[in-house]
C-alpha cells in the first residue's frame, strides 16, 4: 500500500474549531504550508464528509452510487457540501487512514468498498471508538455542561511512542520508577517487549535487568524515560498474547499454573459478568432464574483476587479450594474491622 501523507490543516481541523485557531498558528500555517486564505478552505465540508462515510461503512459495504446517495440525503440534512467524484471519495479514504488508522478496501468483484478487519479487533473497535467518541466532542458545543468525564491522573500516554520506537527497534529504555507501596523511586534498566492497556491504564511489558523476570510498569509511574541506543537480543520466544492467556489482569504469572476456578453468582450480577466476560476462557455452565455459574481456566493472581472481592455477597466462590479459603479469609478480616 502507497504511504498516506498526512495533511496538516486536516488533522488540526478535526481536532479544533477553525475558526477558534489563534492567529499565530494560522500565520505559522500559511507561511509552512503555502495556503493563503485557510479560514476559507472547505475543511468542515471535508471533515464532515469523512464522518459521513464512516458512518456508512460501518453499517456494511457499499457501491460508490450507495454512497454518493447517501451524502447527498446528508447533504440535504447536514446543510454541507458533501457530494463527491471517484476521486475525491478516494482521497477522503487515504485521510481516514492518515486520521483514525481505519483503512477502507475496494472489493473489485462485488464493486464495494468496506471497512478493513486486520485481524486485531481490539485494535479497531478502539479506532472506531475513539472516532465516535472525537466526532461527538466536535459537535457538542459546550459540552462540558454535558459530558461528564472520569476524573483520573494522566496515564504516561506522552511516553507511547517513545515507547513503541525503542520495542520496534530493540533497544533498552532507563526511567525512574514509583511503586505505590515504597516511598522512593528505583533507576530501571529494561528490555521492553510490549505494551498492554488494563482498566484504563498503560504498562511496558518488560524484562527487568536487575533479575531478568518479565514484569508490567505502569507508565503513570515512570519518569525520566530515556531511550537508549543499546541494542538487546530478540526474544522469539516471547509473545504477549502468550504470556497473558492464563492471565486475568497485568500480573504475570510467571512460574503460576493455571486453575479451574468456578463461581457462582446471583441472577441480576450474572447479567453482567455474561455480557462482559472475566477471562476469555469463561464459559457459563448454569443458568436460571436465581443463580448463573461460569467456569474459567487461569493463573489465580492477586489482581484477580481483588477483582472478585469487588463483587461483595454478589459472588461466592465454589472451586478451588485455596481460592475459597483467601477470598473467605480476606472477606472476614474486613467484617473484623466493623
Amino acid at each position: 500500500m502507497a504511504e498516506v501523507k498526512y495533511q496538516p490543516i486536516l488533522l488540526i481541523s478535526h481536532f479544533f474549531n477553525i475558526n477558534f485557531i489563534p492567529r499565530q498558528i494560522l500565520s505559522y500555517l500559511r507561511i509552512t504550508f503555502g495556503f493563503q486564505n485557510i479560514r476559507n478552505m472547505a475543511l468542515k465540508d471535508s471533515i464532515t464528509r469523512i464522518n459521513a462515510i464512516i458512518h456508512k461503512l460501518r453499517n456494511g459495504p457499499a457501491t460508490l452510487k450507495q454512497m454518493a446517495s447517501y451524502l447527498s440525503l446528508q447533504e440535504e440534512l447536514l446543510d454541507y457540501k458533501l457530494v463527491t467524484s471517484a476521486r475525491t471519495f478516494k482521497r477522503d479514504c487515504e485521510d481516514i487512514l492518515s486520521l483514525y488508522g481505519i483503512e477502507i478496501e475496494y472489493d473489485f468483484s462485488k464493486k464495494q468498498y468496506a471497512i478493513v478487519q486486520n485481524g486485531q479487533p481490539e485494535a479497531n473497535n478502539r479506532m472506531l471508538e475513539a472516532f465516535d467518541i472525537s466526532n461527538a466532542l466536535k459537535l457538542a458545543d459546550g459540552f462540558s455542561k454535558m459530558i461528564h468525564f472520569e476524573k483520573r491522573r494522566p496515564q504516561g500516554t506522552q511516553n507511547l511512542n517513545g515507547l513503541l520506537h525503542a520495542i520496534q527497534h530493540k533497544v533498552f529504555i532507563k526511567f525512574d520508577y514509583q511503586k505505590y507501596w515504597i516511598d522512593e523511586q528505583t533507576e530501571r534498566m529494561v528490555a521492553p517487549f510490549a505494551l498492554k492497556e488494563f482498566k484504563n491504564r498503560w504498562y511496558v511489558i518488560a524484562k527487568d535487568g536487575k533479575d531478568n523476570q518479565i514484569k508490567s510498569f505502569g507508565l503513570d509511574r515512570l519518569s525520566n524515560l530515556d531511550i537508549t541506543k543499546k541494542g538487546y537480543p530478540k526474544q522469539d520466544s516471547f509473545d504477549i498474547d502468550t504470556h497473558y492467556k492464563n492471565s486475568f489482569g497485568i500480573i504475570s504469572p510467571n512460574e503460576l499454573l493455571p486453575e479451574k476456578v468456578v463461581l457462582s453468582f446471583n441472577a441480576f450480577q450474572g447479567k453482567y459478568v455474561k455480557s462482559l466476560p472475566l477471562h476469555d476462557s469463561q464459559v457459563v455452565i448454569l443458568d436460571n432464574v436465581n443463580e448463573v455459574q461460569i467456569q474459567l481456566n487461569l493463573c489465580i493472581t492477586h489482581d484477580f483476587a481483588m477483582e472478585l472481592l469487588s463483587f461483595g455477597n454478589d459472588l461466592k466462590v465454589l472451586q478451588p479450594q485455596s481460592l475459597v479459603d483467601k477470598i473467605k479469609t480476606a472477606h472476614y478480616n474486613a467484617y473484623k474491622k466493623y
